[in-house]
């Protein structure tokens, strides 16, 4: 498996605009992260992107174009991936150099992660709250004068 590095020819675009890395912050990485999608994409850009920038439909994700533009948007303001637009499509790249000299091992504990055999990397949605179901009808007898 080739490494993979933030080494780019001189003729790119300019990438779109993401956190200097002495801007970088734990806790946006992490809120990032906690998306099981998120997560998975920028796993599969560490462990199979082999070219500079893959688009989003590289991804194979079955998951509408502007869903997927969310989250790769909410990866890059994390500082996570640098994108670069090409014509119509944006094309992204994990940060390694960056995101190594920041947070030591980080990529690595990505790397590591194994998605559980449940996970389809579909946000996990909290459960909705317990509704108290009442049967009108015995309430209101309960209620009718004796």
């Amino acid at each position: 498996m080739p490494a993979v590095r933030d080494i780019a020819p001189e003729d790119l675009p300019p990438p779109l605009p993401e956190p200097r890395i002495e801007a970088l912050r734990l806790e946006a990485i992490m809120g990032a992260l906690a998306d099981p999608l998120r997560l998975t994409i920028v796993r599969k850009l560490l462990l199979e992107s082999e070219e500079y920038d893959h688009t989003c439909g590289w991804f194979g994700f079955d998951r509408p174009k502007s869903s997927l533009t969310h989250h790769f948007k909410a990866l890059r303001e994390a500082g996570l991936i640098r994108q670069r637009q090409y014509g119509l499509e944006r094309r992204s790249r994990v940060r390694v150099d960056d995101l190594n000299r920041r947070f030591p091992g980080l990529l690595t504990l990505i790397k590591d992660w194994t998605p559980g055999s449940d996970s389809k990397a579909t946000p996990v949605r909290p459960r909705p709250a317990a509704v108290r179901i009442t049967d009108h009808a015995s309430r209101r007898k309960s209620r009718a004068p004796k």
